[in-house]
């Protein structure tokens, strides 16, 4: 296990009532209802934050990357994030598909970005070997 060399940020969220219920971030600028997926409620799900945060930090890290190499960005870059939910042996799991989007940006160098901000993204790291990733170059 990776140990976190100094902590510059901490994350505070208090959740009731699990997938239906909802969370609040101790300054209050997330608060939201949660519903369980496929059921029609007013809420969001665990999945679909999951799927915003982890392309949210993935924009990060190419960032990242990019200005250390000093590598353009397109403006209008762009990832499509989708999680999915189902189940394993005695269990249920999740996969995700990252489908990033950087027009105008050759294809050999957009990939080799997207290889080196996989390395650097903490969702990265924290989901390698755990749960099916995939990172795709659409655009």
């Amino acid at each position: 296990m990776t140990q976190l060399e100094k902590v510059i940020y901490t994350a505070k969220v208090h959740t009731t009532g699990g997938r239906d219920g909802a969370s609040r971030s101790d300054d209050g600028k997330l608060e939201v209802r949660l519903t369980p997926p496929a059921m029609g409620g007013n809420g969001t799900n665990p999945e679909q934050l999951f799927a915003a945060g982890y392309s949210a930090c993935f924009i990060g890290a190419m960032k990242a990357v990019a200005g250390r190499q000093k590598i353009a960005l397109p403006a209008d870059l762009a990832i499509d994030a989708e999680v999915d939910l189902g189940p394993i042996p005695n269990a249920f799991g999740i996969a995700a598909r990252l489908n990033v989007s950087l027009p105008g940006m050759d294809r050999e160098a957009a990939r080799k970005l997207l290889d080196a901000a996989h390395q650097v993204c903490p969702y990265s790291n924290a989901t390698r070997g755990n749960i099916d990733v995939q990172i795709n170059l659409v655009g």
